[in-house]
């Protein structure tokens, strides 16, 4: 089974949100939208689009999504088939969260790794 096929998004935890956004459109071009982070769409060798988008997003460090978690960034893996995954990560002995969201965005659910940090599981919409 193939397991990991990307990145599908980079959340990091900031104690001024407000103020990083402002950096990052400033300094590094990054689009901020008012949700707070980008989409980077996806393209290929040439430039061309392609299906799949990468987000990126800067938290205020009290966010629940990235609780619980010990590290300040999160990091969202595209995967083909989020449940046979979670069971084969259960059936490894990982410590998967139980709850499993579905949503017009995807399906989502979370594990974390032996140091403590969230990682986010995603399956986007069919198309994406």
């Amino acid at each position: 089974m193939k397991r990991v096929t990307g990145i599908g998004g980079i959340f990091f935890k900031a104690k001024d949100a407000p103020m990083l956004h402002a950096w990052y459109k400033r300094h590094l071009g990054i689009d901020v939208q008012e949700w707070g982070g980008a989409v980077f769409n996806w393209a290929d060798s040439e430039g061309k689009p392609t299906n799949g988008t990468t987000i990126w997003s800067v938290n205020s460090d009290q966010d629940e999504p990235l609780s619980p978690n010990n590290s300040p960034f999160m990091i969202n893996y595209r995967v083909d088939d989020l449940h046979a995954l979670v069971a084969e990560l259960k059936a490894e002995g990982c410590n998967v969260l139980d709850k499993i969201d579905d949503s017009e965005h995807g399906k989502f659910a979370w594990v974390i790794d032996p140091e403590g940090n969230k990682v986010e599981l995603w399956q986007p919409p069919a198309g994406q």
